[in-house]
């Protein structure tokens, strides 16, 4: 497993994927924490789906790592799109048959590959920590937000729950951007059936159909991400999501055990 990690890290540290991933990681999340502070006297929201946070809110202790979790949506489909390309195009190009010639033992090359891009995707989330802790500090004068309770141990206790609840909501988009990679072989269709119904189609149903957002997985992972919202608490998000992803990880592992290698 070991050997098939490195093997991938090979692909993942390329400067047009390593690079362009963390530029696009820190102009979204950028954008999403400026938003947060800008837009702070706005009568149309300032946050997720038009929510206000006001600025007594951000002046708690936990308001530095808000515009970091509410950047979770936008980073996942980052991954996904990561986690599927970097899964189908072994398909697509031919290569899954060398691969596997190298390491038969197919779920342990799956085991490897996964492991590989989590890694990859932890650096995204830290690098968004990074860029939103700053922005977040360098905008609250203008924003008139005080900053007292940011530098206690209770805001730092708040950063690492943050952190770990928004690893956790990325790895379950990169998930599945994995699983549908190797059901469709395909990194365009994959990637684009995975953003249509996270992006658009959850947003249209969760939106009509009531209660309906604590089914959708892209949901529950915005939910975690902000430590339970009013979509579902965390317990039921996080149980929801292990379901999930058990029966499709269970799905894709057998078809890539008996499926014929090649497109």
């Amino acid at each position: 497993m070991i050997r098939v990690f490195f093997s991938e890290w090979r692909k993942l540290r390329r400067p047009t994927l390593f690079i362009g991933t963390m530029v696009a990681v820190s102009a979204v999340t950028a954008l999403v924490t400026s938003l947060l502070f800008l837009l702070i006297d706005s009568s149309r929201g300032n946050a997720r789906e038009g929510t206000v946070i006001s600025r007594a809110s951000l002046e708690l202790a936990h308001g530095v790592s808000i515009g970091f979790s509410s950047s979770a949506g936008l980073l996942g489909l980052v991954a996904l799109c990561i986690f599927a390309s970097q899964t189908a195009q072994e398909y697509t190009y031919g290569t899954l048959r060398n691969l596997l010639v190298r390491q038969p033992k197919r779920l342990t090359l799956l085991a490897g590959k996964f492991l590989s891009m989590a890694t990859f995707a932890l650096a995204t989330v830290v690098v968004s920590l990074i860029v939103s802790v700053s922005l977040a500090f360098a905008l609250s004068g203008k924003a008139k937000v005080a900053t007292a309770a940011w530098t206690t141990s209770e805001a730092r206790n708040g950063l690492l729950h943050t952190f770990i609840n928004v690893l956790i909501s990325v790895l379950v988009y990169g998930t599945i951007g994995m699983i549908l990679g190797l059901l469709l072989r395909s990194p365009i269709t994959a990637i684009s059936i995975g953003v249509a119904w996270l992006l658009i189609v959850e947003s249209i149903i969760s939106a009509t159909v009531k209660h309906s957002g604590k089914w959708m997985p892209g949901q529950l992972a915005q939910s975690v991400a902000s430590g339970g919202d009013f979509n579902a608490s965390y317990s039921h998000s996080i149980s929801v999501l292990l379901g999930y992803l058990l029966v499709g990880v269970l799905v894709v592992s057998v078809l890539f055990r008996r499926r014929d290698v090649s497109n």
